[in-house]
């Protein structure tokens, strides 16, 4: 089948690889039908991890079952399905209580597992023709049949509830005015759940025009930091006050405003500035305890100075981690169906598969409006 590969920094190729088989009784195999870049997959293409070369990429998938493993009791042959990036097992200490990011089973010796992500786990990616997925009655997600909403199901892979854990994490409730920054997938996702919610104000700090663009056409309040400090604009727009809540979908290659140069730990300031006495900082975006392209030694081993004091002065509360999709992918299913949500708005480009290489370097340069892509096998 053909996949696309990581080769080495900045370099993707579309090759043909093994087609998967079943290797447990509980598995199946599903015909990818969408497949997503995410932008936690840039930070492999960019080479800022120890992804090694011969990686098959890809943890946002959707697609119909092709074979099923003899013990899957939920699922039949032709069935649609989403399969959130967590892989889990649904049964140790964490799936147990919900926290199927952090499962203790699919990946021996660390919390955790996913599709074609290094680190995590023996799990080949789905950018590709065909996918195993393990544990599958867990897993797979059923949809729909037929191909309505298509690009809104793909997203309940990853960004839609990445988003919403966002809001989760820094508790947004009706009528409270939040800011997110990062305009990307996540950041559009997060904003587009806090008004879900019901939050009053929404501010989405970034500063690519097409993504600040789309922000303003789901009803959030953009500000473009190459214009200025986007502490200061937030409080000149509300008379010197600051926010409610905060979000961080940006994560460690983080910019300094005014400058080009990364600043891990810009986001995190920016927030604990903004964000008023008690509130809370919900912190989605990605950070690494290793960046081989850290900016700076202590950069390199995943360790930031922020204003821890200043943080405890205003008697701020964080929480911090990776989506555990499974929390949230029935429900925001449902909103799908239901018509209260259109997540694909964030939606730009959907390329065959074979194209794939030219929409990674596009993507991870944010040119011609290249906001999310879809790749179609």
């Amino acid at each position: 089948m053909k996949a696309v590969v990581y080769k080495a920094p900045f370099q993707v190729a579309v090759e043909q690889v093994p087609d998967p088989t079943i290797q447990h009784p509980n598995d199946v195999i599903v015909r990818i039908t969408s497949t997503c870049i995410c932008g936690s997959d840039l930070h492999m293409y960019e080479g800022r991890t120890a992804a090694p070369p011969g990686l098959i990429f890809g943890h946002e998938n959707l697609g119909i079952v092709e074979e099923v493993g003899s013990a899957v009791t939920t699922l039949k042959k032709g069935d649609r399905v989403v399969m959130p990036f967590n892989v889990a097992c649904g049964f140790c200490k964490n799936c147990e209580r919900g926290f199927t990011g952090f499962c203790l089973t699919v990946n021996p010796g660390f919390a955790g597992g996913a599709y074609g992500y290094v680190a995590m786990g023996p799990y080949p990616g789905g950018q590709a023709e065909y996918l195993r997925v393990p544990y599958a009655d867990f897993n797979a997600l059923k949809l729909p049949p037929g191909s309505e909403h298509e690009d809104d199901f793909v997203l309940l892979a990853d960004i839609f509830p990445t988003g919403y854990h966002g809001a989760e994490l820094a508790q947004v409730s009706p009528g409270e005015s939040v800011v997110v920054f990062g305009a990307g997938p996540v950041g559009a996702m997060a904003a587009y759940s806090c008004l879900l919610r019901g939050a009053s104000e929404v501010y989405v700090v970034d500063r690519v025009p097409e993504r600040l663009k789309k922000i303003e056409e789901i009803g959030a309040i953009p500000i473009d930091f190459s214009k200025g400090d986007p502490v200061e604009q937030i409080r000149q727009r509300r008379g010197g006050d600051g926010v409610d809540k905060g979000i961080d979908a940006v994560g460690y290659q983080a910019i300094q405003p005014g400058q080009e140069t990364e600043a891990p730990s810009a986001v995190l300031e920016a927030l604990i500035q903004i964000v008023n006495p008690t509130g809370m900082l919900g912190i989605p975006g990605l950070y690494v305890p290793t960046d081989p392209g850290g900016v700076d030694p202590h950069a390199k081993e995943g360790r930031l100075l922020i204003s821890f004091g200043k943080l405890f002065e205003k008697g701020l509360r964080l929480a911090t981690g990776q989506c555990n999709v499974k929390r949230y992918n029935r429900y925001l299913r449902d909103l799908i169906i239901a018509g209260r949500a259109k997540p694909s708005f964030i939606v730009s480009h959907r390329v065959p598969l074979d194209e794939a290489p030219m929409a990674y370097e596009k993507f991870d340069r944010r040119v011609d409006g290249y906001t999310k892509v879809v790749l179609k096998p």
